[in-house]
């Protein structure tokens, strides 16, 4: 069996005997939706994203290491292989707004700011490449982007090949500065022209956030048919109340938007936080002095781990914004999670779905081997007031998870890797979970 590339003509994937039978069980289980036959993103994206930790800093003066340019992207993607990320699977650099010029070439090409990347795109992209990781990066569907930089609007086929051209491996195509009802248009005239080029670029785009922005009902069904992950909400802050935001609108579902996730494409909730500022030690101090409870300085502990987890549950695209020359040991360890990642990565890719038992909000996801689920249980803190001065037990037999067939079961904690036992569908499960935390476990059929 051959997948082929719109428009190339030449194989992109080989399927062995296994992975046939994953793609009929895939067929069977996911609704049936035509989706962008570019070959890419059978599973979601892994990488880095500039964004959310490092914004439109142009300033190289007062701040060389930190400003959106060459030293930046260069260092990060050698990180991300000496510090072990390309081999856990995190594979894209990708730089977000406030890379290009301020003006188009006289030919009407799109070329990088010449004081912050003064060998080229072209050159840095190949750098990337020769580390063995793929290169992204960021336009904007508008006449300009969100921060003011030259826009793809009339100019799309000569960005496509302008991409193409530098090797660019993912695009991420925002939605600033343009006629929410153009995006129907728009983000497929720029698909044909990204395919048109011959060379294999993950299409991002922020479609529905723009429809979500102007009240308008987004249309599932065209967008995965045109891109291999969207943006749904917001944009992501270094703030737990960020993360529980945007965990809490995947909870309502809204447009059923869950069932059109799966391989190829991903409803994006956008980046991974985890260890950016959290709660630093001089926060510490300041909360100590005034005597407040710091609820927006970055994620504890706890709940880095449940933006990890969670966006695994979400079978969302990992994109990583923070410096990871800097990083915690505890935030690094949980990037690296490999029964995380298995589980963000199964092949099924069938995005979790949640409801309420008491006090905590329950998420499950079917996983392979057939038959088989992950369940996530939150102690959502704000959901009960008054609630959340310590840890709540839980304690509810495997039935309430929505495991009834009567089998025995094999329960593994997620995050440390410990066995739970063997257990049938009346057999009571308890354990602990923090305020503003969460517990994972995997239950597979003996």
């Amino acid at each position: 069996m051959r997948v082929m590339k719109r428009g190339v003509g030449e194989d992109v994937l080989c399927f062995s005997i296994q992975s046939m039978l994953i793609v009929l069980i895939v067929s069977l289980l996911c609704p049936c939706i035509w989706s962008l036959d570019n070959g890419l993103a059978l599973t979601p994206p892994l990488g880095w994203l500039t964004w959310e930790r490092f914004r439109c800093q142009t300033n190289c003066k007062d701040y060389p290491k930190n400003c959106i340019g060459e030293t930046l992207i260069k260092e990060m993607a050698d990180v991300m292989v000496s510090d072990g990320y390309k081999d856990a699977g995190y594979e894209y650099i990708i730089i977000d707004d406030c890379w290009p010029a301020s003006k188009r070439t006289s030919e009407g090409r799109l070329q990088g700011d010449p004081e912050r990347f003064p060998n080229g795109m072209k050159a840095l992209a190949d750098y990337i490449h020769s580390k063995g990781l793929k290169f992204g990066i960021y336009e904007d569907f508008g006449k300009k982007t969100c921060a003011g930089y030259p826009g793809s609007e009339f100019y799309m086929k000569m960005d496509s090949q302008t991409f193409a051209d530098w090797g660019v491996d993912f695009v991420k195509f925002d939605q600033c500065n343009a006629d929410p009802h153009d995006m129907k248009y728009g983000y497929p005239v720029m698909e044909f022209f990204m395919n048109k080029t011959g060379r294999p670029m993950v299409f991002a785009c922020e479609w529905p956030l723009n429809n979500l922005v102007k009240k308008i009902k987004p249309d599932f069904a065209a967008i995965r048919k045109t891109c291999n992950m969207w943006r749904n909400y917001n944009d992501i802050e270094d703030s737990f109340d960020s993360v529980l935001s945007i965990i809490n609108y995947w909870a309502k579902d809204p447009y059923n938007m869950s069932s059109y996730a799966g391989p190829g494409g991903w409803n994006d909730p956008d980046e991974i936080i985890l260890g950016d500022f959290g709660l630093s030690h001089d926060q510490e101090r300041f909360q100590m002095g005034i005597c407040i409870i710091l609820g927006d300085f970055g994620l504890s502990h706890d709940q880095e781990r449940v933006q990890m987890g969670m966006w695994c549950m979400f079978a969302a695209p990992l994109l990583l914004s923070n410096d990871l020359r800097n990083i915690r040991n505890s935030s690094k360890a949980l990037i690296l999670n490999k029964r995380l990642l298995a589980i963000n990565q199964d092949p099924l890719g069938i995005q979790a779905k949640a409801f309420n038992l008491g006090y905590v909000q329950v998420w499950t996801r079917p996983i392979l081997p057939l038959g088989s689920k992950v369940v996530a249980v939150l102690f959502v803190t704000d959901h009960y007031p008054g609630k959340g001065g310590n840890y709540i037990k839980v304690t509810y037999p495997l039935s309430m998870y929505g495991i009834t067939d009567g089998k025995q079961y094999d329960i593994t904690e997620v995050f440390d890797g410990h066995s739970m036992g063997t257990h049938n569908t009346s057999s009571i499960l308890t354990f602990n979970v923090n305020p503003t935390g969460i517990f994972m476990f995997t239950v597979k059929p003996l």
